[in-house]
């Protein structure tokens, strides 16, 4: 059965007499409303570690919107059932006070990779991501940490500060895992109604269309600006980006002379959503 536990000092404890006994520890940290792709990460930390500690948090660090905060979809009763069916030995649960407590006064600051893209519209979100995160490597003091990458300018600025800070836990990034129809899953999904849920799939789906143009020779900004006004005319509004950028840091990609990953985000009705594919 999963453990829950709320005490950094007690996870510390539980831990350490795993590691006396050789055991390597992996973790998947997470802000609940768990859903398969929270799932696959588990399962995948399940095959490569002895013990697997699932986080849930909700940072408020790295929400610009109050709103967006309030409106997070919170279920750990759910979320427990979930991690127990998957042999999850502990879910991490800790109160904003046992995170951030008073006179917390430290902050993590990833350059360059963190500007574009989500940096651009989310000023401070990779902050509160890097800060949780480098909380979280110390509560838990895994050794493996699992990543989807749906996230995956979020990847990149957690393998980086881990790599800057010598921090001894391994990044592994994990597939996007979708709904059959394509729509990456997210736990924001839930927000979506009948009608914006049956055009939520036409964003993979222009995705991939346009990758296709790009490797068929179309110009990637020719491509982009078509796909651009095919979500507008799909019902989706306030595209705040929709790039190709190299693999290796995030670089506008002008072509594909390089290894490129397209990166999304834009509104369907006041339900923000982001995707990425390979290019």
């Amino acid at each position: 059965m999963t453990e829950v536990i709320r005490s950094a000092d007690e996870l510390r404890e539980k831990v350490a007499g795993w590691k006396r006994s050789g055991m390597l520890v992996g973790v998947v940290p997470t802000m609940g409303a768990l859903h398969d792709g929270h799932l696959s990460l588990a399962r995948a930390a399940r095959e490569q570690s002895d013990r697997v500690i699932v986080t849930v948090f909700v940072n408020p660090m790295q929400f610009n919107n109050a709103s967006d905060l309030e409106k997070y979809p919170r279920d750990e009763a759910h979320d427990l059932a979930l991690l127990d069916s998957e042999g999850v030995d502990v879910l991490f649960a800790p109160g904003v006070d046992e995170v951030y407590p008073d006179g917390f006064a430290t902050t993590v600051s990833v350059s360059g990779i963190t500007e574009p893209l989500e940096g651009a519209f989310r000023p401070g979100h990779f902050d509160g991501v890097a800060t949780v995160c480098s909380k979280l490597f110390g509560m838990t003091q895994a050794g493996r940490a699992f990543f989807g990458e749906k996230d995956w300018q979020q990847l990149q600025v957690v393998q980086r500060f881990v790599r800057d800070l010598n921090i001894p836990v391994r990044i592994i990034g994990c597939p996007t895992i979708r709904e059959e129809d394509g729509l990456a899953m997210s736990s924001r999904n839930v927000r979506l109604s009948a009608t914006e849920r049956a055009t939520a799939p036409v964003l993979h789906a222009v995705m991939q269309a346009a990758a296709s143009d790009m490797r068929a020779g179309k110009p990637v900004q020719t491509a982009l600006m078509d796909a651009q006004a095919e979500l507008l005319e799909a019902g989706f509004r306030d595209i705040e980006y929709l790039e190709l950028r190299t693999v290796e840091g995030l670089r506008p990609a002008p072509d594909l002379s390089q290894p490129a990953r397209m990166l999304a985000a834009l509104w369907l009705g006041d339900v923000r959503l982001i995707d990425n594919i390979a290019v």
